[in-house]
């Protein structure tokens, strides 16, 4: 990989670097919930393995430390994004396939690991190259522009495929937007090998037994850090709430009214809650990042919570009330996209400030947002079988009362002074 450039804006990367992190992120964890459906998969079904797919961003410290001691990390962020957009070329071309399910998980999969390699090298450039001042003045725009993908992905390409599939079907429809995946990641790559920062050259590593040493090392100063304890807790129950809500969500907008859905179509889907309720996600994000730097982030995280949280609420007055305005659902939508937004800052930068800083910045924000994605993946696991429990209408209401530990440890978790 030759030198490039380093003397670009942030400006320039942050928001395409977070972009290209979001896109598959986001086709994983929520896109393939609505394409499944649409393919005739059971919401039980849908719920569990499209969460164990995303295994990989919780087990990321596995071999985050492997990217500390080899080439750059702007090596790693080229890469993946290469290889991303071929496995989702290779994913839309298992769609029509017989026992689909099993060959489009396994590719879902390969995305994940390939993602989340991707995301520990995109975010060791962000902490390597931007000082503390920096990184909370793009944070908004990293957030952002994450959520922007969530837009294109879960807006406009799930309206593409509702509109695409009355043309010529849905397995069509989806191979048709499973590639533009795939062409766009590529595109990012090309983009990135001219315009993004090398983010500092890791360690030469000449023998096995240096690679296990270091390896060691990350994992002995990791949980040696100051309220290691706590900040493990903060990260695991921040998100209780939201890991059980963003599953069922799209399913509960789907499904018809008779089972206590709101009957809404993918084009409609694309709209409310991929458009109109990520793009609101965006201005959340902005607004918390300006908010948090103005009151710094001790002083913030426990109004995070209560924003993060309380905005849920919707979702219960959605299924009691069923809606049949396509703009009132999308007005309630947007509102708890906006709190989502507005909250979510406190735990990506209390990982930046509190528990990424030091010798293996990488790999130490790695192994923070693997227990923050842990903390998410086990309520998100067993959603779908709460909610068709439960139904609808409890489902929401037991999301309320999960948000108690979200605020609890926001307003517990002790902060150590940090130096810019």
């Amino acid at each position: 990989m030759s030198k490039l450039k380093e003397n670009f804006s942030p400006a320039w990367w942050v928001p395409t670097l977070y972009f290209s992190a979001g896109l598959p992120y986001v086709a994983a964890a929520t896109v393939s919930v609505l394409m499944y459906k649409d393919l005739g998969i059971s919401n039980a079904r849908i719920a569990l393995f499209t969460t164990l797919i995303m295994w990989p961003w919780s087990l990321k410290p596995l071999w985050s430390p492997v990217l500390e001691m080899f080439k750059t990390k702007k090596y790693f962020v080229l890469i993946t994004e290469l290889i991303g957009g071929m496995l989702f070329g290779l994913l839309a071309f298992s769609l029509p396939l017989d026992g689909f399910f099993q060959f489009s998980l396994i590719l879902l999969a390969l995305i994940a690991f390939n993602s989340a390699t991707h995301d520990i090298a995109g975010d060791g450039v962000y902490i390597s190259t931007l000082n503390h001042e920096q990184q909370a003045k793009f944070v908004g725009w990293q957030g952002a522009f994450y959520n922007i993908a969530k837009v294109l992905s879960q807006g406009g390409l799930v309206w593409l495929a509702g509109f695409l599939a009355k043309q010529v079907g849905n397995i069509e429809a989806w191979m048709m937007v499973m590639g533009l995946f795939g062409i766009i990641l590529i595109s990012m790559s090309i983009y990135h090998y001219r315009i993004l920062p090398s983010g500092g050259f890791s360690s030469r590593v000449n023998t096995i037994h240096e690679a296990f040493q270091i390896f060691r090392d990350v994992i002995k100063t990791f949980f040696k850090k100051k309220y290691i304890l706590w900040g493990i807790l903060f990260l695991i129950l921040f998100r209780f709430a939201e890991g059980q809500l963003v599953k069922i969500v799209p399913l509960f907008l789907k499904d018809s009214r008779d089972v206590g859905g709101l009957g809404l179509d993918n084009e409609e889907i694309g709209l409310a809650y991929g458009i109109f309720g990520a793009a609101s996600f965006v201005v959340g994000s902005v607004l918390g990042g300006y908010f948090v730097r103005q009151r710094g982030l001790k002083n913030s995280l426990i109004w995070l919570a209560i924003i993060f949280n309380i905005p849920d609420i919707v979702y219960a007055i959605l299924a009691f009330l069923q809606p049949e305005n396509l703009v009132i659902i999308a007005g309630l939508i947007m509102t708890e996209w906006v709190g989502y937004g507005f909250g979510f800052i406190g735990v990506i930068l209390y990982i930046m400030q509190q528990m990424a800083p030091g010798k293996y910045q990488m790999a130490h924000y790695a192994i923070a947002t693997s227990l923050m994605g842990f903390g998410f993946m086990i309520p998100s696991m067993i959603s779908g079988y709460i909610s068709e429990w439960l139904g609808y209408k409890s489902f929401f209401l037991w999301v309320m009362i999960a948000t108690i530990p979200s605020f609890y440890v926001a307003w517990r978790v002790p902060f150590k002074e940090i130096e810019n």
